[in-house]
């Protein structure tokens, strides 16, 4: 009896590491390609904000997280750098800093999701006509199917 219930335990933990493996490994298996650098500059172009994500943040950990130079235009909103990888990303806009799944749950109904975050390694997320980025000074990156926190940059004038 106790080695079966011992061989139960044992194939359950099993068949949970290897479905939370999944989880994190499928969307960096089945991820598109990101930008090229050329690419990346072009969309740079038509910015005229910055900001850097960092991974120090309050609600940032080994599994959540961003760095790199982000730029903010009028048409595209561009990452030169990386976030770790994970499923359904989403780019938020902010009227305020935030820095953990709190403070971003506090202030959703004042933010915009202006678009999806397919790849990990530099990102171009078209701006909708709709959204003036000015209204906003704080870009999100939100895992929204796990209600994550991932990273954020308060953004302004290019230096």
């Amino acid at each position: 009896m106790m080695k079966k219930l011992l061989l139960l335990i044992t194939h359950l933990a099993a068949g949970f590491a290897g479905f939370a493996l999944g989880i994190y490994l499928l969307p960096i298996l089945t991820a598109p390609s990101g930008p090229t650098d050329a690419e990346i500059s072009v969309a740079k172009a038509d910015a005229l904000l910055t900001g850097e994500f960092r991974k120090d943040l309050r609600g940032s950990d080994f599994l959540h997280w961003g760095e790199g130079i982000l730029s903010v235009g009028s048409k595209f909103i561009s990452l030169a750098g990386s976030v770790a990888p994970g499923p359904d990303y989403k780019l938020y806009l902010s009227p305020k800093f935030v820095e953990d799944e709190a403070e971003f749950n506090q202030l959703k109904s004042q933010m915009v999701r202006v678009g999806d975050i397919k790849v990990f390694e530099n990102f171009i997320v078209p701006v909708p006509e709709t959204i003036d980025i000015n209204d906003y000074d704080t870009a999100v990156v939100w895992c929204e199917t796990f209600g994550e926190f991932i990273t954020a940059t308060r953004y302004g004038p290019q230096n």
